[in-house]
């Protein structure tokens, strides 16, 4: 068993650090001021096959697998996580939906644009009142000839307002039935299709978040995705991708954190002495570096166990959500370890703070992967 990175993985790794050097850090601290969604880094990212990193060469996409995806969001969330917020949505849950459940006439329609950033996506699942519980959404699809109509309404969307096209799931059937869901793709500019609120948030603030509103939206039967009521088990396998993504902006965020605490400690003089010759300090940054080091060995376990088609489920929880506490933790310390300096905007760790704690409610909170783990080791 080897766990040193392949040439490949390095060379990914390396041009996702310096994608992030030259085009991303520069302008942290001003997008995330102003909430500015910076769609040409986007398309730029496209430019470097990041926003394809899991779809096939023929059709526009990197061709990588898990692991490489892994060692992009980690680079890019160590400088910005809001930037790899946005590479993960797009990834893994728009892309990786169409991908993995369209037929092929949809993925030569849809795919080469996402796989280059010509076009950006959203996936819509979470509403108003249905977080968890996705199963008792209230957006409905009603037949209509060759057509389905779409009313109702979905909240949190990554790239709500901007993205091109949105992996919407329905009701089609009744409220609770894990068969009453449909999947469909929603181009932007379809009438009766707009975006609603964006909303302000406490971190991840540059990647955009906002309504998807549907109102008497008629779409065609080809823009439905697999059969009629197989929606919602495409989305429990999409986020079975989507929990690895997340653990690996976790682990960009834990990194990032802990190297400039780790930066700081060494730096920083009190009582003669640099901070870091106190054992206070030192065995701060010894438990994070333990905690950082196993959930990236979850993480890539996960990444193996899906490259191999083997099942994930409980895997990918398992590192979602063990990466995503280390991640709060990681950057709680990491403002501790900086003191007073570590609760101002001239030092990362704040920034790194306030986006850390998305990581344990997104893709499912910290409470539903344990639902999720239980369920599994318990059959």
């Amino acid at each position: 068993m080897s766990f040193d990175y392949s040439e490949t993985q390095r060379m990914v790794a390396d041009s996702a650090r310096e994608f992030a050097e030259q085009y991303i850090r520069p302008n942290v601290m001003e997008w995330d001021e102003s909430q500015t969604f910076p769609v040409e880094v986007f398309k730029k990212a496209g430019e470097m096959g990041f926003m394809g990193v899991l779809v096939p060469e023929n059709y526009g996409g990197s061709g990588l697998g898990y692991h490489e995806y892994v060692a992009i969001i980690e680079e890019i969330s160590k400088v910005d996580p809001s930037i790899g917020l946005s590479l993960a949505a797009h990834n893994s849950l728009c892309t990786n939906h169409i991908l993995s459940f369209a037929n092929e006439e949809q993925k030569q329609k849809w795919i080469p644009k996402l796989a280059t950033a010509e076009w950006l996506g959203a996936w819509g699942l979470t509403e108003h009142n249905t977080g968890s519980d996705a199963g008792g959404m209230s957006t409905t699809a009603t037949r209509n000839g060759d057509s389905w109509i779409l009313n109702g309404a979905k909240n949190f969307i990554t790239h709500g307002k901007t993205g091109d096209v949105a992996v919407v799931v329905a009701r089609t059937g009744k409220k609770g039935d894990s068969h009453g869901m449909t999947a469909f793709v929603v181009e932007k500019g379809t009438p009766g299709f707009t975006s609603g609120k964006k909303e302000n948030k406490l971190g991840m603030r540059a990647s955009e978040t906002a309504e998807l509103i549907f109102d008497n939206c008629k779409i065609p039967d080809a823009n439905r995705l697999g059969e009629v009521g197989d929606g919602f088990i495409q989305s429990m396998k999409v986020l079975d991708g989507g929990r690895i993504s997340i653990g690996a902006l976790s682990l960009g965020i834990a990194k990032g954190a802990y190297e400039a605490a780790l930066k700081y400690s060494k730096e920083r003089i009190q009582f003669g002495k640099p901070i870091s010759h106190f054992q206070g300090i030192s065995f701060k940054l010894a438990d994070i570096a333990t905690e950082i080091e196993a959930a990236e060995l979850l993480l890539h376990k996960a990444a193996f166990l899906k490259n191999e088609g083997r099942p994930v489920t409980t895997q990918s929880a398992m590192a979602k959500m063990y990466a995503s506490e280390v991640c709060v933790k990681a950057a709680n310390e990491a403002v501790q370890i900086h003191g007073g300096y570590g609760y101002t905007k001239d030092f990362p760790v704040e920034k790194f703070y306030r986006d850390s704690k998305l990581c344990t409610i997104g893709e499912g909170t910290t409470e539903i992967q344990k639902v999720v783990i239980a369920k599994n080791i318990l059959k």
